[in-house]
């Protein structure tokens, strides 16, 4: 383990391109991270390691920690608890803590977790993974054994049965870009500083283990206000940035109908409003990876769509890889985001923007470039405004139809259900979308200006949403989460209902009942799909137990859900749980396109040896 401290403003200015940037929202240069109102300099009996980091997360923007109590973290959840502005919500384990922390991250820019040591980390540690693929900076916090007990023999509870503590440390170091064991107070300031500005510099999740007797321990390094975090800004190289322009202007202006699509990593590279600025200038059609979803604004008038291959929204694959350039900003290709590895797409056309380096039609690459810099240069009258391809979206595109109309009683149809949803999306709303049918029905939603949207599809863990939820709503209790989840998923986490609804949050939640895993059916289906099912409504009600602000609906039929949807609209400040009954086999086409290709994927024989 390193245990050099890591200053916020001696990192270095280039990375790799597999350490992107993300901080805090209003982080900007150097300038530094503060609480709006910064804590008073603390007395001798507060000058504390525990106090310490609480008062850093609080000056990073962190005002709620997601924990699970456990003997090994109660010492350390006091001080915590101490601090003026630090709230601690109680989860119900500590896989939907890190979920909630996750969820907390996408609004805040950075979220936390407090779990205890082993037993509660490597519960921990699917959504720390999760957090890691999506490039989240969540400060993993665990609450280790005493520091007496490192290097002895003693064998200690919530262990494998082996002296040796460090099999936690290993299974979180591929999935955090800094681990900080803290075991003596002499260097503990400069761990926690360090792995604190690690997580936000290159937004990632860390890991600091903290040692059970240390968090109420005076020390004179914690008896002084601590230096606010001051991030060095990454720059790009002139000379290289100017090259990488040179070169895509040159290349795109000899297009007939180039086109632009945003990907994921537009939010780690903080990008989003530079494509926005550079689709302005140039005139070009735009679309989304689904993955990218909602970070660019859908009103825009040369939006397009969703481009997910053979599973696009509609026209919009066929605009995009007739496209003879296109530019992607941020992408992943992944199996399940390049449809089974089917984009009809030619390096040779592309060119493919990262946060830090950009690759020109297959040939030159320019490193320490960045993505957010790169953009706004290019749109600097550095391109030839050209229009083709959206106004050949617009000759062909046919407005999709409407749903049939229901009979009346007759059962509900998800496509139905995901109609009237629409109808609720508004600038106050964010529509969480769980891992499964959901992802590909919440694709086609057309998103208000201003209304939020997420997804996990890099891990596509499933029950990730309830958690995430929860984290979601605790940041940005101003506006309604509005989650789409299946019931297998649902299966996995819903219990953190019971935190939502003590939290006194307002979210709503379709829990989508077709009797199983309906995504894997369309891979391959088997016995195992097939779940029990629960009453959703009634563990709702029981979990509520008449304590908070909780209402239930289960509906089989049009009706009954515009029913529910008035109830739970004009119920503003309550939680909302509405249990939709639909038939096992109604799934959405983009399911069927995706589900035999991943299929397809999966089965592939082993190369000849």
């Amino acid at each position: 383990m390193d245990t050099t401290m890591i200053m916020a403003g001696m990192l270095d200015s280039c990375k790799p391109c597999d350490n992107d940037v993300a901080c805090p929202p209003g982080l900007n240069g150097t300038a530094p991270i503060q609480n709006t109102h910064p804590p008073p300099f603390m007395a001798s009996s507060e000058a504390t390691l525990g106090r310490h980091l609480a008062h850093r997360l609080v000056q990073i923007g962190v005002d709620n920690v997601f924990s699970v109590p456990r003997d090994f973290n109660l010492t350390l959840l006091d001080h915590l608890l101490a601090e003026p502005g630090l709230n601690n919500v109680g989860c119900c384990n500590e896989l939907n803590a890190g979920y909630a922390a996750d969820g907390y991250a996408r609004a805040r820019g950075v979220g936390a977790c407090v779990v205890t040591f082993t037993v509660g980390g490597l519960s921990v540690l699917n959504a720390i993974a999760g957090a890691y693929s999506e490039n989240l900076p969540v400060i993993c916090i665990v609450g280790g054994p005493n520091s007496n007990d490192f290097g002895t023999n003693r064998i200690l509870h919530h262990t494998i049965g082996s002296p040796d503590f460090s099999q936690e440390l290993q299974c979180f170091k591929p999935v955090t870009c800094f681990q900080a064991v803290v075991t003596d107070l002499e260097g503990a300031h400069e761990l926690i500083d360090g792995a604190i500005s690690t997580a936000l510099k290159e937004s990632k999740p860390v890991y600091i283990s903290i040692s059970c007797n240390l968090p109420g321990i005076p020390h004179p390094t914690f008896s002084g206000e601590p230096t606010p975090f001051a991030l060095s800004p990454r720059l790009s190289n002139k000379m290289g940035l100017e090259a990488a322009v040179k070169a895509t202007a040159a290349f795109l202006n000899k297009a007939v109908k180039p086109v632009m699509v945003g990907g994921p990593k537009l939010r780690v590279a903080k990008a989003c409003e530079a494509f926005v600025e550079l689709a302005d200038a140039c005139g070009y059609a735009f679309s989304v990876m689904p993955s990218a979803k909602g970070l660019v604004p859908e009103s825009h008038p040369h939006f397009i769509g969703t481009y997910w291959g053979a599973i696009s929204t509609a026209f919009c694959a066929e605009i995009v890889e007739s496209a003879d350039a296109y530019l992607f900003a941020g992408p992943i290709f992944n199996d399940c985001s390049s449809c089974g590895y089917s984009l009809l797409l030619k390096k040779e056309k592309a060119i493919i923007v990262q946060p830090d380096r950009v690759i020109v039609a297959n040939g030159p690459t320019f490193g320490c470039v960045l993505m957010k810099d790169f953009l706004q240069a290019l749109s600097i009258n550095r391109l030839n405004p050209n229009t083709t391809a959206y106004e050949n979206y617009h000759r062909i595109y046919i407005p999709e139809g409407l749903p049939l109309k229901s009979q009346p009683k007759e059962p509900l149809r998800v496509n139905i259900l995901f109609q009237h949803i629409q109808n609720m999306l508004s600038s106050d709303t964010t529509v969480i979308s769980e891992t499964g049918d959901s992802w590909f029905n919440c694709q086609k939603l057309k998103l208000p200006e201003g209304c939020g949207y997420e997804l996990q599809m890099q891990y596509g863990s499933i029950g990730w949403s309830v958690g995430a939820t929860l984290g979601y709503a605790q940041s940005v209790p101003n506006k309604r989460v509005i989650a789409c989840i299946g019931d297998g998923s649902f299966q996995m986490t819903g219990q953190e209902v019971s935190t939502i609804i003590q939290c006194g949050q307002k979210s709503i939640i379709f829990l989508i009942n077709n009797g199983g895993y309906t995504s894997e059916v369309e891979i391959h289906d088997g016995p195992y799909n097939v779940i029990k099912n629960w009453n959703y409504t009634g563990l709702v009600d029981a979990i509520h137990n008449g304590n908070g602000k909780c209402c239930t609906k289960k509906v089989y039929c049009e009706e009954e859900l515009i029913e529910a949807i008035e109830t739970a609209t004009r119920k503003k400040d309550c939680f909302f749980f509405i249990e939709v009954i639909v038939h096992k086999d109604d799934t959405s086409k983009e399911l069927l396109g995706l589900g035999p290709r991943i299929s397809a994927v999966n089965s592939r024989p082993p190369n000849p040896q």
